[in-house]
């Protein structure tokens, strides 16, 4: 009988963990996530003097943007092109959609990472003053 108990326990402990990882370690649906993007490949928006390239990436896919304006935070350009979207929050900008796709981290632990040549940035995307030709990425994280 406590051979019994025990390898159940055993078995549903098991179970218990492989549902824990398969849930864990499942994959983004990406298709699902690009289905509210306004753009699906490269693409170049504005006018001005700077020319910066933001690749947004979401799953298993990426689109760049060429941006060309003539402000002077990263923020301010790319919420005047709709490439994205947020709220005002105690520490700046918190950014909600980017490219039409939206990270709600209350819903499913999912936020808009915001790098630099591959560094996370230590400054909000509207504090961010940015020269001609910089690059960054703004990543779909969990």
């Amino acid at each position: 009988m406590k051979r019994t108990v025990k390898t159940i326990i055993a078995a549903a402990l098991a179970l218990l963990a492989l549902v824990c990882l398969a849930s864990c370690a499942a994959p983004t649906d990406t298709d699902a996530l690009w289905e509210s993007a306004i753009y699906t490949s490269d693409t170049e928006l504005g006018e001005g003097a700077k020319t910066v390239k933001v690749k947004v990436e979401a799953g298993e896919k990426s689109v760049t943007f060429t941006v060309k304006t003539d402000e002077k935070i990263l923020g301010d350009a790319l919420i005047a092109l709709g490439i994205i979207e947020g709220e005002e929050g105690p520490y700046g900008l918190y950014i909600e959609k980017v490219n039409g796709i939206t990270a709600d981290y209350d819903v499913d632990q999912h936020y808009w990472g915001f790098y630099q040549n591959g560094e996370y940035m230590m400054t909000g995307i509207d504090g961010t003053e940015f020269a001609d030709n910089d690059s960054y990425e703004l990543v779909y994280t969990k």
